[in-house]
């Protein structure tokens, strides 16, 4: 399996956790599934769930679909060594991060709580980060060889 492959498979999976986070807060989802006590609940109501008034779980929904279509369309032969495709995943995860960074703040520092779905989504992100470090040297590796 390819990096590309990886990561459309991981960012398609976490599409579908911030999709039920999302619906969930929507009330569209019954009651939320978590495995420490509420903790998921309190940072999903916390003002750390809304972004200049967007819902993050949606943000991350939208996020993690564009990386999926991106890094999938970078799988396909023609574009399987094109550095454009790894730039925008590069562009696309390391905004992830940096956001991640400030909600694990807000969920870990402010709220002194934690949420077992944010935990898989910034692990998601981390390992995304590497492997799209790792798509990057491949890619320029490949451009290089081929002149």
């Amino acid at each position: 399996m390819s990096l590309r492959q990886i990561i459309a498979l991981g960012s398609l999976a976490n599409a579908l956790v911030a999709l039920y986070l999302h619906l969930w807060k929507l009330g569209l989802m019954g009651s939320l599934a978590c495995s420490n006590g509420g903790g998921c609940a309190y940072v999903q109501g916390s003002p750390y769930s809304w972004f200049l008034g967007v819902d993050v779980a949606l943000i991350g929904t939208v996020g993690y679909t564009v990386l999926f279509l991106v890094s999938a369309l970078g799988t396909l032969s023609r574009f399987e060594d094109t550095r454009w495709v790894t730039r925008v995943m590069q562009v696309l995860i390391w905004a992830a991060v940096l956001f991640t960074l400030r909600l694990k703040y807000g969920e870990f520092i402010v709220l002194k709580s934690f949420c077992s779905w944010c935990a898989i989504s910034a692990v998601s992100i981390t390992l995304f980060a590497v492997l799209v470090t790792l798509d990057w040297k491949r890619v320029t590796r490949a451009m290089a060889d081929s002149h």
